[in-house]
């Protein structure tokens, strides 16, 4: 995120009531005489995307996945634990530590848990102001840092949880006025626990920080100014360890591009800090990546898909409250190049394809919008993948109060194309029993959402009708089929992978059918089944 999120962080109010179809008798599996819950009796989430009736403090006991943003996701025992950062509806965090934690034992009801540091690390402060005091010339210490905390990365490493986390320094460089002066550094340090459930961290201090090279004054020239004096970023980590061994930080945002940096596996921690180059090695950027150092893109999440032998780089790209949307490159080698679904060298400034997330809408509901910086893991159980992130709701919602200010966590299934690539459900996750799909299930009428990209615009559905003699109706022409052994629908010439899944949109909801797949010119086709 950049340094000026904390502005987009507003109080609104919003009515949107939703609830769940009551279920129907269990089905009994003859072979076992046990009962079997199918997707037709399974009774999924209630809740309301309208959370503004629960989103205080007091009552955070019934959040669930409200008030969730720059979401990171790890499992310990039988729980998976979710980290964020401070970010909330009407500040509802504030005072209450930084980086809240939840944690769930299915990916569906999250239990709120505290916060990990009470108040901020120390280091921070006495770092800050040792760089202050060798500057040339001098500056004064800054007595009360006002601290932004960001974006903390989960990783396991052994027998040890390691959390990287972002901390931002709001007070400019000289002087009072941020139009004439940068902000100072941002910084990013370690925590680590070996139990999870223990709430108790012991904190390791700096990592990195963000470093000038010479090239920018500290001086900005208003507001619009964006031609930062740090090279990379020190916020948004992620974290990696390669199949040979090496631990590898992957961290920035907008100022330079994305950065790798080499760890020691013994700290968690760079090599040395001496030189410029010690700061890491540019990994993506967007855009002329050698003059322009505003790129547009920030919160990497990095991962190794062993299956398909490539590292994944998921990006997010554009301002965070609207715009913001997930793409995706990949490399064989750790530092890449990492190119995209069409060839081009996402590492050099090419546009990342395909995207996997954009702001869009179905019918019965005013979508989402803000759907990135996400957090990729895989179930170490069932080896299934998943998508986390927020999502927020539209701005000017007549009669609703500021509500983009909306965030509410979505945890969304991935599944992997036949050609390597990823591709992320048009509904979040509800788990939603699995089970065989026919081709008669296949016919009838679905929603359809192309989410081809447009800043800060959303993208809407269209009709799509699979008649049963496979012809195509509703907005679009041509003809489908089904392979009911690997679950893919063929719309023309578009391969797309079906599941089950709850319909958010639904009143009352219910269970339902989806697909997604990336079309021809890399952008991912989402739908669902509505009759």
């Amino acid at each position: 995120m950049n340094n000026f999120v904390s502005s987009l962080l507003l109080l609104l109010s919003i009515i949107a009531v939703s609830c769940s179809d009551d279920a129907p008798a269990d089905f009994t599996d003859d072979a076992t005489g046990e009962e079997e819950e199918t997707p037709d009796d399974f009774s999924g989430p209630a809740y309301a995307d309208n959370y503004t009736d629960i989103a205080s403090w007091e009552q955070r006991s019934q959040w669930n996945l409200v008030n969730v943003h720059d979401p990171t996701i790890e499992k310990d025992g039988d729980y998976f634990y979710m980290y964020q950062t401070n970010a909330s509806y009407g500040n509802a965090h504030e005072g209450h530590g930084h980086y809240p934690v939840r944690r769930s034992s299915d990916l569906v009801n999250w239990e709120y848990r505290g916060a990990v540091f009470s108040k901020a690390p120390g280091w921070i402060k006495d770092s800050l102001n040792n760089m202050r005091a060798r500057m040339n010339p001098p500056l004064e210490p800054i007595e009360n840092p006002d601290y932004g905390f960001w974006a903390p990365h989960i990783s396991k490493v052994g027998d040890t949880y390691r959390l990287y986390y972002s901390v931002v320094v709001n007070n400019p460089i000289t002087g009072n006025d941020s139009n004439t002066s940068w902000t100072e550094r941002a910084f990013i340090g370690l925590a680590e626990t070996n139990d999870l459930s223990s709430g108790e961290w012991k904190d390791k201090g700096m990592v990195i920080h963000s470093v000038a090279d010479g090239m920018e004054s500290y001086e900005r020239n208003g507001n619009n100014d964006w031609s930062g004096y740090f090279k990379f970023n020190a916020i948004d980590p992620s974290f990696i360890v390669t199949p040979e061994g090496e631990h590898w930080l992957v961290y920035g945002s907008w100022h330079s591009g994305i950065a790798a940096v080499k760890l020691d596996p013994a700290t968690g921690k760079p090599f040395e800090l001496e030189e410029l180059e010690d700061y890491g090695q540019r990994i993506a950027g967007r855009g002329d990546v050698n003059n322009n150092r505003w790129q547009g893109l920030e919160a990497p999440e990095i991962i190794y898909n062993e299956d398909t032998g490539y590292y994944y780089l998921f990006l997010a790209y554009d301002e965070l409250s609207v715009a913001y949307n997930t793409r995706v490159a990949r490399s064989e080698n750790i530092t890449g190049p990492y190119v995209g679904i069409d060839g081009a060298n996402v590492t050099g400034g090419a546009e990342s394809l395909p995207v996997l997330t954009h702001p869009y809408k179905f019918n019965n509901h005013s979508g989402w919008v803000g759907i990135s910086h996400p957090s990729v893991f895989q179930h170490p159980d069932t080896e299934d993948w998943f998508y986390a992130s927020q999502g927020r709701l539209p701005k000017d919602i007549p009669g609703i109060n500021a509500s983009n200010a909306i965030m509410m966590g979505h945890v969304r299934e991935m599944e992997w194309t036949e050609d390597g690539w990823p591709v992320v459900s048009p509904q979040r996750f509800a788990d939603v029993p699995e089970e065989n799909i026919t081709v008669e299930e296949i016919s009838g009428t679905w929603e359809e959402i192309t989410l081809n990209y447009e800043y800060q615009s959303m993208q809407e559905s269209i009709i799509v009708v699979l008649n049963e003699d496979n012809s195509l109706g509703g907005d679009i022409s041509g003809t489908w089929s089904f392979d009911d052994k690997m679950n893919i629908l063929s719309i023309n010439d578009i391969e797309l992978i079906v599941s089950n899944a709850w319909d958010w949109e639904a009143f009352p909801r219910k269970s339902t059918l989806v697909y997604s797949g990336i079309n021809g010119v890399g952008v991912s086709v989402w739908g669902k089944k509505i009759d």
